[in-house]
């Protein structure tokens, strides 16, 4: 609870008029700030001691207004409550002496008082002024009414007053003794211990102030007092006996808790976040344990408490100093994050579904090489970056959830080609099958996507019946080159991976282009060593000769990246 909540409180309890009934508040929330102005007091330590090693300037403590309003405000409530309490002794006290004066009265009319009628009425005045008389000194309380109850008895057993007026006075005082007995045992029923020691008090002073009955019933109606009165104090003396035994068991409980804490924090020394984050779950669910348990003995509950506590402070002083040292990294990688998340922000609503799906990819492999940005960033930054990365792939799902039912027509339709293509009689002109060839090749990849699990198996049948008619070709020389290669990449475009298949042969080409001018510029070299001889003329020549043929093979190799093109 902050001070400003617990100034407040004391506050709202200051103003009420009987200090007394306030006080064992008044009481807890002192102790209640007190315990946060050692908190405060001690992480201002801290903090001067963190200044003074790293030579930075210490600061200076300033006054502190709530703390100085609480303490002004504690202090005239102390004031005022010890005023009260003074004025309360001073009052029973007097209460005491009119006691006193009135069982001396009371045994005055016992003693000397013949007159029935006087005595009644010196009675009736002793004892409605002894029920106005407010209370007395506790120990003076049991001995006081003792002796009024004594003397009552006394009164009405030696007071000659009528007989009708005694046995009517007997009966009735016979009947509401009876009834004080019947509620005295209806206590059982009350569940709050509490409520039953304040109404057995009552009741007892109800029974002592009821007036004889008679003396035939009297030791029965005693006994049956008596033996429900000890049957409420038995059930008290165990209440109190239990609640010592609960407050026992519960101290050492925290006692336990607190020294796993203690052994937790004591050699505790870790670089890794992931031990600290564990290491700090234990310490909660350690804290969580302890408040579900209830109060200990107060002395020895507070001593428990402050052992805990410093245990929890060492142990967030130690994390606070270790997780400072990562904010500097965990700011440039959640940085890092959120430049990923700004990409996939851009690309998400993409329907380039191959394209978009690998940069995705990409993106997703740097963002976990890139590690955590630490407890105040990485759960906001993730929950961004999952939300992009599944706009982006539900929309793909569905998409081609839609493409289902068009690939498997697909799947049909290639199908029938490739029986086609296989039952197909090639015709013997050369120009008129290649014609034929391609016809197929382009019918087959106008024909759109089958489904993923069945594209291999059906690119894989349908080139095996393209290339069984190629073969039965005889092309020859340049031309043979040329239509091979392109049956070849129309075979590539069928591909499902036709892009990587088109671009492996580019790179491939390009290769063998980048190979031959290095041997070309080899062959240059070589050529600043030959002398000029009828000898050295010859094998300039056959350099040369060469040279012109890697040219004429770069020319053929370009032609074919112009045709993948």
């Amino acid at each position: 609870m902050e001070k400003a909540s617990l100034l407040e409180s004391l506050k709202n309890l200051a103003q009420q008029e009987d200090a007394l009934s306030v006080a064992r508040e008044v009481g807890e929330l002192r102790n209640q700030f007190e315990d946060v102005i050692l908190e405060e007091d001690r992480q201002f330590q801290v903090k001067q001691l963190e200044a003074r090693e790293q030579g930075e300037p210490v600061e200076e403590r300033v006054s502190d207004p709530v703390r100085e309003e609480f303490y002004r405000l504690y202090n005239a409530f102390r004031d005022r409550k010890s005023g009260q309490q003074r004025v309360k002794k001073e009052a029973e006290e007097a209460h005491l002496r009119r006691k006193k004066a009135l069982l001396e009265r009371l045994r005055e009319v016992i003693e000397k008082e013949e007159n029935i009628g006087a005595a009644m009425t010196a009675y009736k005045e002793i004892h409605d002024e002894w029920k106005e008389v407010g209370d007395i000194p506790r120990e003076k309380r049991q001995d006081i009414q003792s002796e009024y109850s004594r003397l009552l008895e006394t009164f009405f057993y030696h007071i000659k007053i009528y007989r009708e007026l005694r046995e009517h006075d007997l009966h009735r005082n016979h009947q509401l003794k009876l009834d004080v007995i019947r509620r005295i045992q209806e206590l059982s029923a009350i569940s709050q211990v509490k409520d039953v020691e304040q109404a057995i008090k009552t009741l007892q002073n109800e029974w002592d102030e009821t007036g004889p009955v008679s003396n035939d019933a009297w030791e029965s109606l005693k006994n049956s007092y008596w033996d429900a009165v000890r049957a409420v104090y038995a059930r008290i003396q165990s209440f109190y006996d239990e609640k010592r035994g609960e407050l026992a068991s519960n101290l050492e409980q925290k006692k336990e808790i607190a020294q796993r804490a203690v052994d937790l924090v004591k050699d505790f020394v870790s670089s890794s976040t992931k031990d600290w984050d564990t290491a700090t779950a234990t310490l909660l669910a350690l804290q969580e344990e302890w408040k579900k348990i209830g109060f200990g003995p107060r002395k020895e509950n507070e001593e428990v408490w402050k052992e805990f506590r410093a245990a929890c402070d060492e142990f967030f002083a130690k994390k606070k100093v270790f997780f400072d040292s990562l904010r500097g990294k965990f700011d440039d990688i959640a940085s890092k994050k959120q430049v990923l998340i700004d990409k996939l922000e851009e690309i998400k609503n993409s329907t380039e579904w191959k394209k978009t799906t690998d940069q995705i990819l990409l993106i997703q492999k740097e963002w976990k090489n890139l590690g955590s940005a630490g407890q105040r960033f990485e759960q906001k930054l993730w929950k961004e970056f999952r939300a992009a990365c599944d706009h982006f792939f539900d929309s793909k799902q569905a998409h081609f959830s839609s493409k289902d039912k068009e690939f498997e027509e697909n799947l049909m339709k290639k199908m029938e080609l490739i029986d086609r293509i296989k039952a197909t009689a090639i015709p013997e002109d050369k120009k008129e099958a290649l014609t034929l060839l391609k016809g197929f090749a382009a019918e087959f990849n106008e024909i759109g996507h089958v489904p993923m699990k069945e594209k291999d198996r059906v690119f894989n049948a349908y080139k095996e019946a393209l290339n069984s008619h190629y073969q039965k070709l005889k092309l020859e020389g340049e031309e043979q080159e040329k239509m091979l290669f392109q049956a070849r990449l129309d075979t590539l475009k069928a591909d499902p991976n036709s892009e990587r298949s088109l671009a492996r042969e580019r790179y491939d080409l390009n290769e063998k282009i980048n190979k031959l001018k290095s041997d070309i510029l080899q062959f240059e070299n070589n050529l600043g060593f030959f002398a000029k001889s009828e000898g050295a003329d010859l094998l300039k020549k056959e350099v040369e000769s060469k040279i012109a043929a890697a040219q004429r093979k770069i020319d053929e190799l370009r032609a074919k990246i112009k045709m993948i093109q």
